[in-house]
């Protein structure tokens, strides 16, 4: 079983991940604005964002058609301090 920091330096370990969370310190983003920064596949950045989200690292919050992301400030700041 995979313990809460186990995921968290998982999910981490990968450079677009990491991107996506530095662009979420700025401000939230909806899905299509994160997949625009990339080129690679919607899919493949949904997985990214998946992962993230698995490893509490960030949060979603559907608003209307579009789901937006935003960084899950308290996790990252625990994170921190754990290191």
């Amino acid at each position: 079983m995979e313990t809460g920091l186990t995921k968290t330096l998982q999910a981490l370990s990968d450079p677009t991940r990491r991107k996506i969370l530095e662009m979420l310190v700025e401000r939230s983003l909806a899905a299509g604005e994160i997949s625009a920064a990339f080129d690679i596949s919607a899919p493949s950045v949904s997985h990214h964002l998946n992962v993230l989200k698995n490893a509490d690292l960030i949060q979603s919050e559907r608003h209307g058609q579009q789901i937006v992301y935003s960084l899950n400030a308290t996790v990252v700041q625990d994170l921190l301090q754990s290191l």
